[in-house]
Order: C-alpha cells, then structure tokens, then sequence
C-alpha cells in the first residue's frame, strides 16, 4: 500500500511539469519515468492497449531536422490515445518578429504539450516560462535529456541494474554528455569521459555532476586519455564527431579526434561483456569502426526502439 501511494504522489508532482533536462529532476523522478517507460514497453509488445492521452495534442517544433526524435514521438501520441502536429520553423511566427513568449502563450491555448528540438538552450527555457502547459526539450545545443533517459532505460534493460555501472562516454563534450553525465551521476552510476583539449563540456555542469555524484555514490571522471575511460568500462558510448550546427568544424574536429574512435583496439580496455552504445545517426569508419558498431556487443537499435517507449514515459506523466 505504501508504494502505491508513493507511485501515486510521484504521478501527481510529475502532472504538469516541463522536461528541459535531467538535472531538474531527482533520481526518484528519473528512475519513476525509466521504469514507466519499460511498463510502456511491456504494454505495448503484449498488444495492451493504454491511451491516457484520449483527446489530447502534442505541438512539435522543430529547428533541427531528425529521424528519431520526430517517428518516436509521433508514434508515442498516436499509441497513447493523443495526436502530434508537426510544425517546421517555416510553418510559425517564432523567430521571425513574434516572441518567444507570445508563440507559448497562443499555443498553450491549443495545446495540451509542446516538445521542441531547436538550438539555444535559453530559447527552450524562455517557452517554458511562457507556456501554461508542458514543454519537452527534444534537444538543445546543451542537453538531450530525453536520449539521456532512454539510454538509461536502455542500460537498466540489459544489465539488469544501473547503480554502480561504468559508463564511459569517448568523444565530444556535447548536449549528449551534458545530460549522460548528469543523469549517471543521479543514478550511482560511474561516468567516465575522455576527449581532446578544447572539447570538454560545460564546467557548471560537470561540477553540478559531481555534486550528483556525491550524493548518489556515484563518480565523474573526465581526461584526455580514451583507454583509461574505457577501461573496465560496462557501457562504451560515443557520438559524431561534428553534431548539427558544427558541420563546417567537420575537417577541424577529424583531426582533433583522430585518436578518440571507438575500435577493436580500444574496447579491449572495458569489460569482456561491455555494451557499445551510440545515440544515432552514426558516421562509420569515423568515430566508430564498423566492426564495433555492427559487432555483437552493440544495442544501438534498441537504444533507438526505446526512445518511443521513454518518451511516452514523459508524455502520459507530465501531460496525463
């Protein structure tokens, strides 16, 4: 009964809120939306049906392009009961003479959530602060939270457990660091990263983590050296080399991470049944050798199945 009513009061605070990144929530939040979403999963793969969002839409803005993020969350509204409206930066004022805020305004009064994928971090957070209903972070120059939530999922699915794990993350100090470092460092996990000089992430967030850390009895590691983050590693995670928005860095930052590809030379540091680990699209042959990304230790598909089941985890909680 006690856990009922502690899974209940966990839904209730959850009802309403924004998802702008891992470090706004706790590790009793974070792990509640991992769990849901592999319940989501479950449901799902048994052909039970669960629409908590009968009758309600999503608004999805999108200044960068993507694959995954638009098909998943599409799909998750759809599954649950709820329809996605599409709208590229052609199809809204937002940027181009009205603000910010009134763009949250007018579409809370249609919506019932918006998810946005776009550049500037601020720009998200001013949206929130505008609109009366949940805005999701489908990613931002800073943070990926709802990758970082999945590839958690995704750990917990096949480890078994998440506390303790060594996830070590080879390459660039990017949004995905930002939110795999926080959020392992809520959950106990060890997070280990390694990359060149000038790529490093963002110092308030390491810091941040390392307080997490401290907490959770989990550690924050970052260095120069990919074979001592990869050593005894549980999870080897990499990502392009030059994200969106840095492809005329593409020559520049092939050389700065020669040395940072994740290959059969480099995996024989981390445990003999590591698991490799990338958020997609991938450039093979550059950060990752083909051999390790099509090899038998990568779940890198079902990484990419579970962000439709994650986040629908963070749909029916904060919009249910």
């Amino acid at each position: 009964m006690a856990l009922e009513t502690d899974l209940q009061d966990m839904a209730s605070r959850l009802k309403g809120r924004d998802f702008l990144a891992l470090a706004d929530y706790t590790p009793e939040e974070i792990r509640y939306l991992i769990d849901l979403g592999l319940e989501l999963k479950k449901k799902h793969k048994a052909g039970e049906v669960y629409q908590p969002l009968k009758g309600k839409t999503l608004g999805m803005i999108f200044e960068k392009s993507s694959t995954r993020t638009r098909v998943s969350f599409e799909v998750g509204m759809y599954q649950l009961g709820g329809q996605a409206l599409f709208l590229s930066r052609n199809d809204i004022q937002m940027g181009r003479g009205e603000t910010i805020w009134d763009t949250a305004q007018t579409m809370s009064r249609y919506l019932d959530g918006i998810m946005i994928r776009t550049y500037a971090h601020r720009n998200v957070i001013e949206l929130a602060r505008g609109a009366t209903v949940p805005v999701i972070n489908g990613l931002t120059d800073s943070a990926h939270p709802c990758q970082g939530l999945t590839d958690f999922m995704t750990v917990l699915e096949f480890r078994g457990k998440l506390e303790g794990q060594k996830f070590a993350y080879i390459g660039d100090g990017n949004n995905m660091a930002h939110s795999l470092m926080m959020g392992a460092a809520k959950l106990g996990l060890h997070f280990a990263m390694a990359c060149p000089e000038g790529y490093d992430p963002d110092p308030e967030v390491v810091r941040a983590a390392q307080e997490a850390a401290e907490q959770s009895g989990g550690s924050v590691w970052i260095g120069r050296d990919p074979k001592e983050a990869a050593d005894g590693a549980d999870v080897i995670y990499t990502d392009v080399w030059a994200s969106m928005g840095f492809e005329d860095e593409q020559k520049q930052r092939e050389q700065a991470f020669a040395a940072y590809q994740v290959n059969d030379e480099l995996v024989k540091y981390a445990k003999k049944d590591y698991l490799f680990m990338h958020c997609l699209p991938a450039h093979r042959g550059e950060e990752v050798s083909e051999s390790i990304i099509d090899g038998d230790h990568s779940i890198i598909f079902d990484q990419a199945e579970n962000r439709l089941h994650a986040q629908k985890a963070i749909l029916a909680a904060t919009m249910g």
